[in-house]
């Protein structure tokens, strides 16, 4: 049995649609831009997140990642204000990064059964993480409002430290951090390279859950425990057959 249980977020614990192409999404964002006096077209607004964001993902310091870079999405929307002119406040930064998200969600879910595995984990003694590939500005609301937030012994999400899953490093920030001996850590997720060949290639066992969104499987599949259902009801059987 595992004491220490790392979890990814999107597609393993939390069942998301999202859609950053949609035209409607960039007609509202140049609106609410323009309204506050940074004035663009929808293409134009888009054309220049896509920059912005790309100079984001140049800029993260070398010594941060090792493979997987990962910016901070604040910086791309308080730039497409100041690139007009507009003075933009972290703050101001923050509320029109969570607009973006709210208007690219369609939904957001918990999936069936992640209290109870949660519940499980803490009777037998263990302890909870998210290593999460995300920007803390969309999932920190997020997990709040979903109730799941004080769950989690600690959260580390990749736009805080500059690199993202499948990088050792991020794995290694956690194991670190916390003294985690990797023989008693597994890594649960629903990314068959991020979640688990990145977990694979730090030494951890891994439980793989193919959920909704989970990509398709194109290489060898590393994890010790398998739930092609994505059922974490299923997965709390696995990790603790005795119940």
């Amino acid at each position: 049995m595992y004491k220490n249980y790392l979890f990814d977020l999107y597609g393993t614990l939390i069942d998301i649609n999202t859609n950053e192409w949609k035209a409607s999404l960039w007609k509202n964002m140049a609106v609410i831009y323009s309204l506050s006096g940074a004035y663009y077209t929808a293409k134009k607004l888009h054309n220049a997140y896509d920059e912005y964001l790309a100079d984001e993902i140049k800029s993260v310091p070398a010594e941060k990642y090792t493979t997987t870079p990962e910016p901070l999405i604040e910086h791309v929307f308080a730039r497409l204000y100041t690139e007009k002119g507009v003075p933009c406040s972290p703050e101001m930064a923050e509320y029109t990064g969570r607009v973006f998200r709210a208007l690219s969600l369609k939904y957001i879910r918990l999936y069936d059964g992640v209290k109870e595995l949660f519940e499980a984990i803490r009777s037998h003694g263990g302890k909870i993480y998210l290593l999460s590939n995300a920007q803390r500005i969309f999932t920190e609301p997020e997990i709040r409002m979903l109730g799941i937030y004080d769950e989690f012994d600690d959260i580390m999400i990749s736009s805080d430290e500059g690199c993202a899953k499948p990088d050792p490093m991020f794995y290694r920030l956690m194991l670190e951090r916390h003294h985690l001996d990797p023989k008693e850590t597994i890594m649960i997720g629903n990314d068959w390279i991020t979640d688990i060949k990145g977990s694979y290639q730090v030494g951890l066992d891994s439980l793989y859950l193919h959920t909704n969104i989970s990509p398709e499987i194109k290489g060898e599949l590393l994890a010790k425990y398998q739930v092609m259902s994505g059922s974490l009801i299923e997965a709390r059987k696995i990790l603790f057959p005795e119940e």
